[in-house]
């Protein structure tokens, strides 16, 4: 029953409940021709207080109304304990063979793209591989051609694990892509490595070591003055200064946050204007004026003008721009923006963000622990869209 749509349970609990259609919508003062709208799935039920209604009066949980397979295992936790087993192989034994260098650069290709479409189970399950053979690359042939797979590889690892609530491991393997890169002593390789460990410091509550490492790493890319040539590598300089805002909002300095989107504004538009926006690894991300602008609201919301993130997340949304960013990215803010949303005390609004993000990268919400408190309060609500309550029910948080 768990795979059949919403209307053909309802008409499958009413059979079980000797229920008939006439006596089924007397018992909800309804028609008879709205019961049977409902179970054919002609009349959508878009309210959560309808389905609460329906699960009273066939008297059962909304969970058992509503749940897609219910009491399945953690698709990720088998996933970490493999990532941490990987983490904790200290010894590498080089190959008596030349690594293919190309093929694991199409391995980690592969991965993050994983990572931009959230589809972190499956990464889990890759990464443990991909960085065993990049050290044992390493190991075979030392050098910049394999420190340039293995630092973004600690990354992308790094970033993963803090997707699925893993902070301290993820601080662990960002901070061995850190001493990778340092060794390099390559600003680029740095500032790379530097991305990740600021996410994973920021999701450790590290705010001030989180702006602090992503500023210097920002600073080194930078051009020496200014009115010189522009960055390199504006995407990258970017990322790390949106890095860098976003933690001094944690810590409500609200003056370092307008300096710091300030100055990756700036990134952006040379980004813009000298078609520089390319790949660099997982710190990018599709940066850009859109990228600047959803920072700018999770920056707001955090240092309390809710109101004001949320006018600008609508101008943000409506924009063609805003497609550009990846669906992790785009998935991550409209949770960070239903937040912002349930705040306000709007739950309809709050409610359609985080089913936005649902549609744009499933993932980002089925497989984030900590997407689970802010899906619990906006299905709570009466004036949630009726998907909220699914999609609780599926997380088990109703």
């Amino acid at each position: 029953m768990n795979e059949l749509p919403v209307g053909r349970r309802v008409a499958q609990w009413r059979v079980r409940r000797n229920m008939t259609q006439q006596q089924f919508a007397d018992r909800l003062g309804k028609s008879k021709s709205w019961v049977d709208k409902v179970e054919r799935g002609v009349r959508r039920l878009e309210r959560v207080s309808n389905l609460r209604e329906i699960a009273d009066a066939l008297r059962i949980d909304l969970e058992a109304l509503l749940a897609e397979r219910p009491g399945q295992p953690d698709p990720a936790a088998a996933g970490v304990e493999r990532v941490r087993a990987a983490l904790a192989r200290y010894h590498v034994e080089a190959s008596t063979r030349p690594p293919d260098v190309a093929e694991l650069r199409a391995r980690l290709g592969h991965a993050e793209q994983s990572y931009r479409h959230a589809r972190y189970p499956e990464l889990l399950t890759l990464l443990p591989g991909l960085l065993d053979a990049a050290r044992a690359a390493r190991a075979t042939r030392p050098g910049r051609a394999t420190d340039d797979l293995l630092v973004p590889v600690y990354g992308l690892i790094a970033l993963v694990l803090v997707k699925v609530d893993q902070g301290e491991l993820a601080w662990l393997a960002a901070d061995r892509g850190m001493a990778v890169a340092m060794a390099t002593n390559d600003p680029k390789v740095a500032a790379v490595a530097t991305v990740p460990l600021a996410q994973a410091l920021r999701y450790g509550g590290r705010q001030r070591s989180a702006m602090e490492a992503a500023v210097v790493a920002a600073h080194r890319i930078m051009p020496p003055r200014p009115g010189a040539d522009p960055p390199a590598d504006p995407s990258l300089l970017g990322t790390l200064l949106l890095q860098a805002a976003l933690a001094a909002a944690g810590r409500g300095d609200e003056c370092d946050v307008q300096e710091l989107l300030a100055q990756a504004a700036e990134a952006a538009q040379a980004a813009r204007t000298a078609e520089a926006v390319r790949d660099v690894g997982v710190g990018d991300g599709g940066f850009g004026r859109a990228a600047v602008e959803a920072a700018r609201v999770v920056a707001e919301a955090a240092l309390g003008d809710v109101a004001a993130a949320v006018v600008r997340h609508e101008r943000l949304t409506a924009g063609d721009e805003w497609r550009w960013l990846p669906p992790e990215h785009r998935a991550a803010y409209l949770i960070d923006a239903a937040r912002a949303y349930a705040q306000t005390g709007d739950m309809l609004r709050a409610g359609r963000a985080l089913l936005d993000a649902e549609r744009t990268a499933r993932g980002e919400v089925h497989d984030r622990p900590a997407v689970r408190d802010v899906v619990a309060v906006v299905a709570r609500s009466a004036a949630a869209p009726a998907g909220v309550a699914r999609l609780a029910a599926t997380l088990h948080v109703t």
